[in-house]
């Protein structure tokens, strides 16, 4: 099952909480920042999120490089990666898929070629038992469930808060007793299918799967209240954020700014970064 793909990201999420937990101050900065692009449009931080979160590990994470894969390959990519991290030390190279969602449905794969929800179909209303849930593994379209990368920044906007939550596949899928079909609900046009753990507690779901469905409507999703216990915090919980007015100022001036401006903007940006090193004494760890 994939493991293998899969190791590298955790080790890296282990990593990323290690710092997270160290030097909070570094990533409520960031997220500030990302946040307060709401403040310029509804769409505009998740672009954003995945430079800010590409330069952050370039900045503060000594072992880690990243590059920001960009949209132009992105449309016509197979894998749904925004970036691309590097362990310097080990060369592994691996994709990661930043969401930036509100508290609650968590798109964790598209499914592009139709596949999940058929394959569900043809396995019955209702699929249980060990030998069933292994079939069920077993199936090459579900092969990829313990290989999505997914970084999901969420946030709470009425209470100003995020939560860098990361889905355990591995746990999802050791857990998962029992799939339900269930048909149109409240506020739903499609079909699902649910998965339930031992406890008849909400693990994931399939979303209808059909071509004439948007990508909204199909694919492997979660939820992040209903299935917290499937997922670890990287922030150990939620951390609070301020909207930074300067930064929308600063973006507006330098829409209107020579690559001069941008140079020397830059250059004392970059210092600004290194006092937030220097006074986090920020060494390899």
């Amino acid at each position: 099952m994939n493991n293998h793909h899969n190791s590298p990201y955790k080790e890296f999420a282990i990593r990323f909480q290690l710092l997270l937990c160290k030097y909070p101050h570094l990533i409520t900065t960031t997220l500030s920042n990302v946040f307060t692009m709401r403040l310029i449009g509804n769409k505009t931080h998740g672009d954003l999120a995945e430079i800010a979160i590409a330069e952050f590990i370039n900045q503060y994470m000594y072992d880690y490089r990243s590059v920001h894969v960009g949209k132009d390959l992105f449309r016509a990519k197979e894998h749904e990666e925004d970036i691309q991290i590097i362990n310097e030390i080990t060369k592994d190279t691996f994709p990661v898929s930043l969401k930036a969602y509100g508290d609650g449905p968590l798109q964790l794969s598209t499914d592009k070629k139709f596949q999940m929800f058929p394959t569900l179909e043809k396995m019955g209303a209702v699929i249980e038992g060990e030998e069933s849930i292994a079939k069920l593994w077993a199936d090459p379209v579900f092969s990829d469930f313990n290989a999505l990368n997914v970084l999901p920044l969420i946030y709470d906007e009425r209470k100003k808060r995020c939560n860098v939550l990361v889905f355990d596949h591995t746990l999802a899928m050791q857990s998962v007793a029992r799939v339900v079909y269930e048909s149109e609900g409240k506020g739903r046009k499609h079909p699902v299918y649910r998965f339930y753990d031992a406890a008849g507690d909400y693990v994931c779901e399939v979303r209808y799967g059909s071509g004439t469905a948007n990508a909204l409507q199909r694919g492997l999703w979660t939820h992040t209240k209903n299935g917290l216990k499937y997922f670890f915090s990287l922030t150990n919980g939620w951390i609070t954020y301020e909207h930074n007015p300067i930064l929308v100022k600063l973006f507006s001036h330098a829409l209107l700014s020579t690559t001069a401006g941008h140079e020397a903007a830059l250059e004392k940006l970059k210092s600004d970064i290194d006092a937030q090193k220097n006074n986090a004494s920020l060494r390899p760890f």
